[in-house]
């Protein structure tokens, strides 16, 4: 598949004197690494044909830059050894970069070996092996959905906040339009757009997808957002928090279960809030190994200002049921006409941000309820209402566990957990918690409205 090479066609730039300037229409190889961050290599798209075949060099240490754009030393790599990004053309999306209509051809890759393996420390590579191995064991596979939370840097505004107003939508309608626009055109198959709870937030759906596409369109609806927002001078931010006791941004993953047939296996009708018995499994694994890799999810050290109780983020690790401030929330359902159950029903995981790879936290989201189903966990307590009315007692009696509450008790939580570091080669965990560890020692040296600053920067 050769995409486009052009949305339309429009007049040549030209200098001040009047020449014509040339201007190469390019295409990106790209890949996401430990910081969330899309990176690659373009060159002229004409040559996408021969890229897509042979891709391009890549450098091991690349997966050690942090948040900041910094190589981490120490790292399991240096300066020695070679890479190759091998472009998938089934992740080829186009965006027009500039008011001309010109398409730049965007195209996700698995990083392999020079003698063609996959590289054992690609994120990509990690959630395609979690698929593998959740398909061989059970016959199952996962439809997933990823949610974004972001915010307007620029407030010019009223002091007043006005979430899911007519006033907001209208406010901000171009962004949205444009938004939704870019996103159909590349293909991630938007949703829904709307102003959120926080100021001057909003919030991005996409529709469900497979596992791997699911994740690939989360890496590029992050990117597309910053340069639809940036391309009408509007500065945005993914970043967790944006000032102290401030509103936050998050990532809310969506999961169901599908057979080899094509079937959705979640719902049960006849099951206890109607959770499959599988899926019970699924959900129990998740939340028995949900501390060791809570890191994973949420990867900045202000990410857990905002994962605490009575934030609507996730105030503790439980299987809730109406309930916002659940790590895993059975997502309701509603007897409209023609409603079908069985695809509809599903779980939300509501501790993840976009400081998150999105490979790696739907890999780590499988392999846990991979392993809930390989011990035969039972369904987790289903806690219904309002989890902040509880005692300490009631919260103890249903099992419900803190969040980790600082970055640095969830790398350590990680590092300690056999289970979930074989989850990950050797080389990949080293510089994961490398790289992390780095971020909090860097950021520790900040001014508190600094370090926001930075965040909001960077995502």
């Amino acid at each position: 598949m050769i995409p486009p090479q052009r949305a339309r066609i429009a007049a040549a730039p030209r200098d001040t004197e009047g020449h014509t300037v040339r201007k190469e229409p390019l295409a990106i190889i790209l890949t996401a690494d430990l910081a969330a961050k899309a990176r690659g290599r373009a060159f002229r798209q004409q040559e996408f044909q021969k890229y897509l075949n042979s891709g391009c060099g890549w450098v091991p240490a690349n997966l050690a830059i942090d948040a900041f754009g910094s190589i981490v030393t120490p790292n399991p790599f240096g300066a020695v050894g070679d890479l190759r990004l091998m472009p998938d053309a089934s992740s080829i999306a186009s965006v027009a970069l500039n008011d001309t209509g010109e398409l730049t051809t965007l195209v996700l890759a698995d990083v392999h070996t020079p003698d063609g393996a996959p590289w054992e420390c690609d994120p990509r590579t990690f959630l395609k092996r979690a698929v593998a191995d959740l398909d061989a064991e059970t016959g199952l596979n996962v439809v997933s959905s990823f949610e974004h939370e972001f915010m307007l840097r620029d407030d010019a505004g009223s002091p007043v906040n006005t979430p899911f107003s007519l006033e907001s939508f209208l406010e901000e309608e171009e962004l949205g339009g444009r938004l939704v626009a870019a996103l159909d055109d590349a293909g991630l198959e938007p949703e829904m757009w709307l102003p959120e709870f926080g100021r001057n937030q909003f919030e991005i759906t996409l529709s469900p997808a497979s596992a791997l596409v699911a994740a690939d369109r989360a890496v590029y609806l992050r990117e597309i957002t910053r340069h639809v927002a940036s391309s009408l001078g509007k500065r945005i931010t993914f970043s967790p928090i944006i000032e102290e006791n401030g509103g936050g941004n998050g990532v809310h993953v969506h999961l169901s279960l599908k057979d080899r047939d094509g079937r959705f296996v979640t719902y049960d009708a006849e099951r206890p809030s109607m959770l499959s018995d599988v899926a019970g499994s699924f959900a129990a694994g998740i939340l028995k190994y949900a501390e060791a890799f809570q890191a994973i999810a949420a990867s900045a050290p202000l990410s857990y200002e905002r994962l605490a109780p009575q934030r609507w983020s996730a105030g503790g690790i439980f299987l809730g049921e109406n309930n916002r401030e659940a790590l895993l929330r059975i997502c309701p359902l509603f007897n409209t006409p023609g409603a079908n159950h069985q695809t509809q029903y599903n779980l939300e995981y509501r501790a993840a941000d976009a400081t998150s790879n999105p490979w790696l936290i739907l890999g780590c989201l499988i392999r846990a309820g991979l392993a809930g189903i390989r011990e035969q966990l039972p369904t987790p307590t289903i806690v219904s209402g309002d989890s902040d009315a509880l005692t300490d007692a009631e919260r103890n009696e249903l099992g419900i566990r803190p969040i980790p509450s600082t970055l640095a008790e969830a790398l350590d939580r990680f590092e300690d957990s056999d289970v979930a570091r074989d989850w990950f080669a050797p080389d990949l965990a080293a510089t994961f918690l490398a790289v992390k560890r780095a971020e909090i020692a860097k950021t520790a040296e900040l001014e508190p409205q600094a370090r926001y600053d930075a965040y909001a920067e960077t995502y």
